[in-house]
């Protein structure tokens, strides 16, 4: 089993204040002060998206992506900075349910949100989706809203799983890097799309053998986040593949770095409380 104590212990111990509120909330579902919320909202653009490192003042559509991400996991995804960011995200949609980055950014971007690849538009449409669905759940725990995704999001929402659905070969497996596998999967769970999510995630299950860490976290959060069961079993073999790579200081390892290990220990917290 994990050892949740000492991934907590990793976070306290290694993590900023931003980094210890969203422990908090993710563990007791504690709300943080305002001044820590603001802090994670800090550089948002007067669109209501927030640029990359890559990307100087130009909104993107992943690092918005990433910044709901941290909102989320402090509570934060009713706030006036976070409704703005997602509207943004709606207005970004393109005409066949698609999101792209701006094409002023082709020659900065790196190949994951590289504006004209094929690959790169699928991963930022399932990430974009993912996030509108997520933001369309929140709304309905206020109230009664459309069973799947629910909120004034919903129809964006069902054009861009449309859009994913659409790339997926017989098999399931989908031509765009293997983060973009569990979001659409998410998207397509939530939209009642149960054959084209399956089929995604018997191919996503061949790959856990091979995950790293952070994509084995991110995967098995993501599809929690949805209402994917405990017992499904990609979560459980990726809750297996979790205990088998955590550190002997609680945390996890990130791809991009040691500046990133809190990011994923927080992420790895969420996946399996």
């Amino acid at each position: 089993m994990v050892d949740i104590d000492a991934a907590i212990g990793f976070v306290i111990a290694k993590g900023d204040i931003v980094d210890r509120a969203r422990l908090s909330w993710l563990r007791s579902g504690i709300a943080p002060e305002h001044d820590v919320v603001a802090r994670a909202q800090l550089g948002q653009s007067a669109d209501g998206g927030w640029p990359a490192f890559w990307a100087d003042d130009v909104s993107s559509v992943d690092a918005t992506c990433f910044r709901l991400s941290e909102l989320d996991d402090l509570g934060a995804l009713g706030t006036q900075a976070a409704r703005r960011a997602l509207d943004w995200l709606v207005a970004r949609q393109a005409a066949d349910g698609t999101w792209e980055e701006d094409h002023s950014l082709a020659d900065a971007a790196p190949p994951w949100a590289r504006p004209g690849d094929p690959e790169a538009k699928l991963y930022l449409t399932a990430n974009a989706t993912y996030w509108l669905t997520v933001a369309g759940l929140e709304a309905r725990a206020a109230g009664p809203l459309d069973s799947r995704v629910g909120g004034a999001y919903a129809g964006v929402v069902a054009k861009g799983a449309r859009a994913i659905a659409a790339s997926l070969a017989e098999d399931g497996t989908w031509p765009s890097f293997l983060v973009t596998g569990w979001l659409g999967a998410a998207v397509l769970y939530r939209q009642d799309m149960f054959l084209e999510a399956a089929k995604m995630q018997v191919a996503l299950a061949d790959r856990i053998p091979a995950m790293s860490p952070a994509d084995t976290a991110s995967l098995a959060a993501s599809l929690r986040r949805v209402g994917v069961p405990d017992e499904d079993v990609l979560l459980v073999a990726a809750r297996r593949r979790l205990t088998q790579m955590q550190r002997s200081d609680g945390g996890w390892s990130s791809d991009d770095g040691e500046q990133f290990d809190v990011h994923t220990t927080l992420t790895a917290i969420r996946a399996v409380r």
